[in-house]
């Protein structure tokens, strides 16, 4: 098991899975420079290293991230703003060009830019109790760090604005329903949960799920004609790995594959 540790974050590589703690709880994990930086570098790891086929997002604390730190707001010039969020959309354009499934695990309040991190995921684990807030508008802000692209691709435009607008906790029952949350599980148990999801998942076939990730994440800004010839290039490919061998061997064997991620 390798381990690394900084001030704001927690890098802990087990086997084939990369967990990504946000690490602030005295701060509801708000977000830092540092934070941001070392979480974009950390993917970076994931997306080079061939034995890493999963990573998973989680917070400290008594929360997942409570997204832009309070007690900047308000002193803060255009300028630095700026530059914060574009270094925040760099972070957001790594997770979702990881040809790998991202898992946020969510306890406790995800919410403003928080949420939105959860969202440039793949998938989102939720832990019974946890609650989505859009608060920007509280403060008088839009959604950054991409919540306007993905939460009216999630839940549909007008749906979306009205969260918005409203800015209210979504509790996670709710949020499941609206397709936010794939999962909800009991508290107590939530850590052992998004471990054996992790594993279970690390254990497919990676580079299918690479291309998954990638052309369903295309799809939403493409026609149907260049989705079905980006199935055909890819399917014509893939076929030639040797997971999908395993996968015919160990289907005709009435086995379990033992997928190696090649």
């Amino acid at each position: 098991m390798q381990q690394t540790e900084t001030k704001d974050f927690l890098v802990d590589v087990k086997g084939s899975v990369m967990n990504l703690t946000l690490n602030r709880p005295d701060a509801l994990n708000a977000f830092s420079p540092e934070m941001i930086l070392g979480l974009k570098e950390a993917i970076g790891q994931a997306k080079d290293d061939g034995n890493i086929r999963v990573v998973t997002l989680s917070g400290a604390g008594r929360s997942f991230s409570a997204g832009g730190d309070v007690k900047t707001m308000g002193k803060t010039e255009p300028l630095a703003v700026y530059d914060h969020i574009g270094k925040l959309n760099e972070l957001i354009l790594a997770m979702r060009n990881l040809e790998k499934p991202i898992v946020a695990a969510v306890h406790g309040f995800a919410a403003g830019a928080g949420f939105n991190l959860a969202l440039a995921c793949d998938i989102i684990l939720a832990a019974e109790g946890s609650k989505f807030v859009l608060s920007f508008s509280k403060v008088g802000l839009i959604s950054d760090g991409g919540g306007l692209y993905f939460l009216p691709r999630l839940v549909g435009p007008y749906k979306a604005k009205e969260l918005l607008f409203n800015a209210e906790p979504i509790d996670v029952q709710e949020a499941r329903s609206l397709g936010i949350v794939n999962q909800v599980y009991p508290l107590e148990s939530f850590k052992q949960e998004l471990e054996d999801y992790s594993k279970k998942l690390a254990s497919g076939p990676s580079r299918a799920y690479g291309f998954i990730k990638k052309i369903a994440d295309q799809s939403l800004v493409s026609s149907l004609e260049e989705i079905l010839e980006q199935e055909r290039i890819t399917q014509s490919s893939i076929v030639t790995t040797e997971d999908h061998q395993e996968g015919v061997n160990a289907f005709k064997e009435k086995r379990n594959p033992d997928f190696k991620g090649k």
